[in-house]
């Protein structure tokens, strides 16, 4: 799993938040305030559907005025590494 932190404001941060929703790779989405406090925490599933992502967007839309500035630190899947067979031995 690997972790990527990001700096955003306003409605920027809705809409950063909707794309990581909506990508496949993503574990879990952590919105801190600019005083590094967790403000909101996503578990995102693959099967997330906008049913479930429209109220999430719209409390990070109401939340989003309350700070200068927002970080999103994202916990994405580890991509799967490809193994390659083995040759049978042809003897």
């Amino acid at each position: 799993m690997t972790k990527k932190t990001e700096n955003f404001r306003g409605q920027e941060l809705v809409a950063r938040v909707k794309e990581l929703i909506h990508q496949g790779n993503v574990r879990r989405i952590r919105i801190k305030n600019d005083e590094g406090h967790i403000v909101l925490e996503i578990p995102v599933t693959a099967g997330v559907v906008a049913a479930i992502a429209a109220p999430v967007v719209t409390a990070i839309g109401a939340i989003a005025a309350l700070a200068k500035e927002w970080t999103i630190e994202v916990d994405h899947v580890a991509a799967p590494v490809e193994t390659k067979p083995e040759e049978a031995d042809r003897n």
